[in-house]
């Protein structure tokens, strides 16, 4: 009896061992599980939080307005041509050169001349940057009394895009030549390279000077500013007043003209003139006497016939 409880004791000591030992694995194996669908899940919360915030990146930058796009230069050619009456020419032509320098630009041409007497006329050629081009052209307008006044503009931008290609287009054309001169090994492959760089950079050369031509006009505006002196017209009636001295003039210039052309018609009629006095001279001494001593032949005397009333004599029938 008491060894039937001895071991039943043992077995419910064993079976109690193996029920602790099975629990142990059941939680282990369970927190292994719990652990393992924990972490996937982790990571999948992580992953879609990643993606939620790629995709509000992607939409801020797609919302994020883009940078405007900034235009294209334009290249124009503006030119000007001004006619101011002022009371005193050179005094404007000096702040017309003032109002150009202050803008930045500067005179090309100049002429001035005086005229009559009376009143003096300039002309000026200034050249002003585009961006004061408005308002050189409104002060130079405004100097005195306009008398006419005519502007032009014409775009060349076009022009100045098609000669910049066709430069990078020449200057890498010269490029590949002196490369294909520094590998050339034959003299004859060396001259033909050198007709070819010498024609290429000539052409080069030119379309630089024709960009540079183009840069100049289209940076600087042409203003070509006429400027002349209101006439005095009592001046000028005065002179037309004819005075004692200007009728003296006036008739000594008549006597020379008039003695001018007596002198002409002397001179045109000297050469039939003496002809004619050779001839009068070779008449009158040399002619003359030869006929003055010629003898002059007597006629002969016819016998007298006889008289009326007489017959024939004796012995005559």
């Amino acid at each position: 009896m008491r060894a039937r409880r001895t071991v039943a004791a043992l077995f419910l000591t064993a079976s109690l061992a193996l029920a602790g030992c099975s629990g142990i694995d059941s939680a282990s194996s369970g927190d292994d599980r719990a652990g393992g669908i924990a972490k996937p899940a982790a990571q999948d919360a992580g992953a879609g939080a990643g993606y939620e915030s790629d995709r509000q990146s992607s939409g801020a930058e797609q919302t994020k307005p883009k940078d405007p796009v900034a235009p294209a230069p334009t290249h124009i050619i503006r030119t000007a041509e001004l006619a101011v009456e002022v009371e005193d020419a050179p005094k404007a032509l000096a702040a017309a050169r003032g109002t150009t320098a202050s803008a930045g630009g500067h005179v090309s041409n100049e002429s001035t001349e005086r005229i009559d007497d009376t009143h003096v006329a300039s002309r000026v050629v200034l050249r002003v940057p585009q961006e004061k081009y408005d308002a050189v052209l409104a002060e130079l307008a405004g100097a005195g009394k306009l008398l006419s006044r005519k502007a032009d503009a014409k775009d060349v931008t076009d022009q100045v895009v098609d000669v910049e290609s066709r430069i990078a287009t020449q200057r890498a054309s010269v490029a590949r030549v002196r490369a294909l001169m520094d590998r050339a090994e034959k003299l004859s492959d060396v001259v033909t390279l050198e007709g070819q760089l010498s024609s290429r950079q000539a052409q080069l050369e030119s379309l630089l000077a024709q960009h540079a031509a183009l840069k100049d006009r289209t940076t600087l505006a042409t203003i070509t500013l006429v400027l002349s002196e209101k006439e005095d017209k009592g001046q000028k009636e005065k002179d037309d007043d004819p005075s004692f001295l200007d009728a003296l003039g006036g008739g000594w210039d008549a006597l020379v003209a008039t003695g001018r052309w007596i002198a002409v018609a002397v001179g045109a009629v000297a050469p039939f003139a003496a002809v004619l006095g050779v001839l009068y001279a070779l008449w009158r001494w040399v002619l003359r006497p030869r006929l003055a001593r010629r003898p002059v032949s007597e006629p002969a005397v016819a016998a007298p016939a006889p008289a009326a009333g007489t017959g024939p004599g004796p012995g005559q029938d």
